[in-house]
């Protein structure tokens, strides 16, 4: 048991790391995956809030709820960023970019974590034979996704703000730009 703890642990962090750098290769950037993640505490918060509510203890399935949990907070993170990312590319500056992503993202954040929040309900309840084995993974992702959810649209966007002070670059734009210059040449 201490083991298999032991492994899902690691196995978390390294998640987070993996998520982490697969994010600066897609994004071409250091600071908007630093930012995404930015609801994962939050996210974690939740999971131990919930997991202490319930007076569930912190297992392997709990722990395999997180890495769930991770994921989906992760990617309702993405959404936000990468619209405003868009924005900004739009000529807004970085506060508006925010707002702008804050408020039209913010019912398909919610779907997401509803979601998976009302799929979860059933096995978090732990009811039926075998069902209180279960649980915990229930409880970890609805826990987590209840704080990460508000995490993500609110402080998200405000870490955006103060973090993303330069426009981001467009890959594709640049990429254009430079063949059009070598066919003037």
């Amino acid at each position: 048991m201490q083991s298999s703890f032991k492994r899902l642990g690691l196995g978390l962090l390294f998640a987070v790391l993996l998520v982490y750098l697969l994010m600066v290769v897609n994004f071409q950037s250091w600071i908007d995956p630093f930012i995404i993640l930015m609801a994962l505490p939050g996210a974690l918060a939740g999971i131990l809030w919930m997991l202490f509510a319930t007076q569930t203890t912190l297992n392997v399935p709990s722990l395999m709820g997180s890495i769930m949990c991770i994921g989906v907070a992760t990617a309702n993170s993405i959404l936000l960023v990468t619209f405003a990312n868009d924005e900004r590319i739009g000529r807004k500056d970085a506060r508006e970019a925010a707002l702008s992503a804050g408020y039209t993202r913010i019912r398909p954040v919610i779907m997401t974590a509803a979601a998976m929040i009302i799929g979860m309900a059933p096995m978090a309840l732990g009811l039926g034979e075998g069902g209180e084995q279960n649980a915990p993974l229930g409880r970890a992702v609805i826990g987590g996704l209840l704080f990460a959810t508000f995490s993500t649209l609110l402080f998200v966007p405000i870490m955006y703000t103060f973090l993303r002070k330069k426009p981001p670059v467009h890959v594709d734009r640049e990429i254009e730009h430079e063949a059009h210059e070598g066919e003037t040449v």
